[in-house]
């Protein structure tokens, strides 16, 4: 078995055993006998341990993954107007999808009401928390210490780095192309980290998903419903209607082969709910498998687990209008307006704050003037939609890395329409 299937198995397991773990850890008659343990050595032991390694696995890579790809892909790119076109047509893009996701999102949840006989008297542990303001995002995007910027994890700094340093070797001559070849061969080493570290993959989605379902169960979906399949719903509009269409229209490839090969990128996405962490085999998946020169995947795909929040625009589009019914606050056009304007900005704006769905809700809820404590009608949920909402923004990440790709002439056809391309590679890993 590939990976892909390695992974789908575990996932159906990891569902299968965390439902069990649940219904009986509540059950009456076996509670008192194996509830304790279930939860203390087996969900929050073994299952929270393997997990949380898979995940730092993952995330251990993404600093030095970011840095040294970027710093290889500008240098190798040597003429700073190519550069900036890439850039300016990325950022152009991710907004754009960005806008379209939280409209689409607010114009079906008005057609569906989801908030409609919602009843109030629920509270909520969750603390809103001030995100920055957006000129200080703006002067934080800038390091003042890389070495910091790195130790924090704070990418976009990395980023900013990365792209002085590159364009540096590319100007500086034989002296450049020296240390770029030390970067070309430390490239290579993290790559093969990336496959080495993707044989915990199985075992950590199972873990992973054994855990949430087993703390949760499935009774909270039912209790929203309503709210989640309409989430559910655009989610799945979004990622396989428009970024479908932007797909084909701009580069007219193959949507099949595109979906087929991001499964195991989609399926880690899932189950750790972090874009961030699925960074890494989201560039290997568009290098390897869908062609994309290093050049341009190096740049695009970090700044899209960054900037990129699809599915979490997503999520607030939905949420305002469902928060708004429940509350029978009407927000009229210029609201609805201002929310686009709003949670499109704020993409970037809190891109690097922790939890960051629900701290952007918080300022799109703020600027229309509906309350803050609606959140406390979504949150039982949000854990589950968050995963979903992540896989959205990989398959966005994916998109614009391909599109942009083909519109610099360095998408390699070839290795696109080969549906074996890469996977022995991932097979292996």
């Amino acid at each position: 078995m590939n990976l892909t299937q390695r992974i789908a198995i575990a996932m159906v397991l990891g569902l299968l055993i965390g439902g069990l773990i649940n219904f009986l850890s509540n059950s009456t008659l076996l509670m008192p006998a194996i509830g304790p343990w279930l939860d203390q050595y087996l969900v929050n032991g073994l299952f929270d341990t393997v997990g949380q390694i898979f995940v730092r696995s993952l995330k251990l890579l993404v600093v030095p993954l970011v840095f040294v790809s970027l710093v290889c892909g500008v240098s190798s790119l040597g003429n700073n107007a190519r550069m900036g076109a890439v850039a300016g047509k990325t950022v152009g893009l991710y907004m754009t999808t960005t806008a379209i996701a939280i409209a689409l999102a607010m114009s079906l949840a008005l057609i569906i009401q989801p908030g409609v006989g919602i009843d109030l008297a629920m509270t909520s542990e969750f603390v809103a928390r001030q995100a920055p303001p957006f000129k200080d995002t703006i002067i934080n995007i800038f390091p003042s210490n890389p070495v910091q910027s790195m130790a924090n994890g704070s990418i976009l700094q990395v980023i900013v780095f990365a792209l002085l340093l590159g364009f540096a070797l590319s100007q500086s001559g034989d002296k450049g192309q020296r240390i770029r070849g030390f970067f070309d061969d430390f490239n290579a080493v993290i790559m093969k980290m990336v496959m080495i570290l993707m044989k915990l993959a199985p075992y950590g989605v199972f873990c992973l998903l054994a855990k949430l379902f087993a703390a949760m169960g499935l009774g909270m979906i039912f209790s929203l419903a309503k709210y989640f399949f309409t989430v559910v719903f655009v989610l799945l509009l979004h990622s396989l209607g428009v970024y479908s269409l932007i797909l084909k229209s701009l580069t007219g490839q193959s949507v099949r082969i595109f979906l087929t090969k991001m499964r195991s990128a989609l399926a880690l996405a899932f189950s750790t709910a972090s874009s961030g962490a699925t960074m890494p085999v989201t560039l290997r998946t568009v290098e390897q498998r869908l062609g994309v020169n290093n050049s341009v995947a190096s740049f695009t795909v970090p700044l899209g687990a960054t900037i990129n929040m699809d599915g979490t625009a997503i999520m607030q589009g939905v949420a305002t209008v469902f928060i708004a019914q429940a509350y029978n606050i009407g927000l009229g056009i210029e609201g609805y307006l201002t929310v686009i304007l709003t949670a499109t900005l704020a993409s970037i704006g809190t891109a690097a704050v922790p939890g960051a769905g629900l701290v952007m809700l918080v300022m799109v809820l703020n600027q229309v003037g509906l309350p803050v404590e609606g959140i406390g009608l979504i949150i039982g949920v949000d854990r589950l939609l968050d995963m979903l909402r992540t896989a959205t923004n990989v398959t966005g990440d994916a998109m614009v890395t391909t599109v942009i790709a083909n519109s610099e002439g360095m998408l390699n056809r070839e290795i696109y329409n080969d549906v074996e391309a890469g996977i022995l590679d991932e097979g292996q890993a």
